[in-house]
């Protein structure tokens, strides 16, 4: 599977909010929007673009895997954030870095709308941003791949997971299979297209130890005038005597997240050597 990284970091005295991953994507899709329509409508039900409308697939298609995932820090006190691209939308990405820079110097962010002119851009770990300007960059999407393996791991729950069982979030438990299977649905999805229920195999491994609590987290959504649930779990999961297609699964996982609202930074995974 192929996927850009994007890495923006800002430099301000400015302080958000505990959870922003939220905030930037929904400001990321006013400026999106800006960048990429043009139906003189300006909406999208009826388009006649709907089929390749970059705005449409990151924000109204529904009951689909979208092709990106913000990566943020629970209650960092900075601005600071990740952008992961997948398989179609990298070749989009001209439309996202233009989309992110009207986002932090015309649009600005949180209620103060907050412009910044102090900003980074990264690439895949190439700076390509700063002091107001893009350089030009060819740099080739990544694909993924693992360098390593260990048996004995920790997964780190850095951000609420939303996971379900039978139809049910999680609210204080989660196990490997579940984490597994999400992985894979996911990965099957950017893939093939297809959704695919369960795991084409048995995960092995010995034992496994859990400190996991459940996390409340709440955000304003503009769209709905309410506000939402975002509540998962976090904490962190070891596991000894993995087998090397699981660790597998979960090296992927910490690239494209793993259970429900991904998008907006939930779901995120790292995962540690013992």
């Amino acid at each position: 599977m192929n996927y850009h990284y994007v890495e923006v970091k800002i430099k301000t005295e400015c302080k958000p909010s505990y959870f922003i991953g939220s905030m930037i994507r929904g400001a990321m899709g006013y400026a999106l929007k800006e960048v990429t329509c043009i139906n003189p409508s300006y909406k999208c039900e009826g388009c006649f673009t709907q089929s390749s409308c970059l705005y449409y697939k990151f924000y109204e298609e529904q009951n689909s895997f979208h092709q990106y995932r913000f990566n943020i820090e629970l209650g960092s006190g900075k601005f600071n954030f990740g952008l992961y691209l997948f398989v179609d939308a990298c070749d989009e990405l001209s439309y996202v870095l233009n989309a992110l820079e009207i986002v932090l110097t015309q649009n600005g962010l949180t209620k103060h709308n907050y412009k910044f002119s102090n900003i980074e851009f990264f690439l895949n770990g190439e700076r390509i941003y700063g002091k107001n300007e893009f350089k030009p960059s060819s740099m080739p999407s990544k694909e993924f791949s693992v360098e390593s393996f260990s048996p004995n791991v920790k997964i780190k729950l850095l951000t609420p997971l939303r996971i379900k069982r039978n139809n049910d979030f999680l609210k204080t438990n989660v196990d490997l299979e579940d984490i597994l299977r999400s992985i894979y649905q996911k990965e099957q999805e950017y893939d093939t297209g297809k959704r695919a229920y369960k795991l084409d195999y048995t995960p092995s491994y010995t034992t496994t130890v859990k400190a996991l609590t459940h996390k409340i987290l709440l955000r304003k959504s503009n769209k709905q005038n309410k506000r939402m649930n975002m509540d998962g779990i976090i904490g962190e999961i070891a596991v000894m005597g993995l087998d090397e297609r699981s660790y597998r699964l979960l090296k992927l996982g910490e690239i494209i997240g793993v259970g429900k609202q991904t998008v907006m930074g939930l779901g995120r995974i790292e995962v540690q050597h013992i």
